[in-house]
């Protein structure tokens, strides 16, 4: 596994599985799996609200709302594609 320390998400790669553990969201712990189709999935959407001013909101554990500014999507956005071109 390697670890992948990004500015909103960081987490641990499994080649052998082929999946993305988010470990830490912003400044939260937590521990949600992704695999490749659905790391897509979220970037595409994220790069369709990218500009919404009011920014998004991510729920954590179906409970807690998260705000992430238009900034911070988009280094989300950045994020994802470093987690993506480094686990093909």
């Amino acid at each position: 596994m390697s670890w992948i320390e990004g500015r909103i998400i960081s987490g641990e790669y499994d080649n052998e599985m082929n999946v993305f553990t988010i470990q830490k969201l912003k400044q939260f712990f937590v521990e949600s799996v992704l695999q490749p189709h659905q790391m897509q999935h979220l970037s595409d959407y994220l790069k369709n609200h990218q500009n919404e001013e009011e920014g998004q909101i991510l729920i954590l554990y179906d409970q807690m709302p998260v705000r992430l500014s238009q900034e911070e999507i988009k280094q989300f956005i950045a994020d994802l594609d470093e987690i993506q071109s480094r686990c093909k």
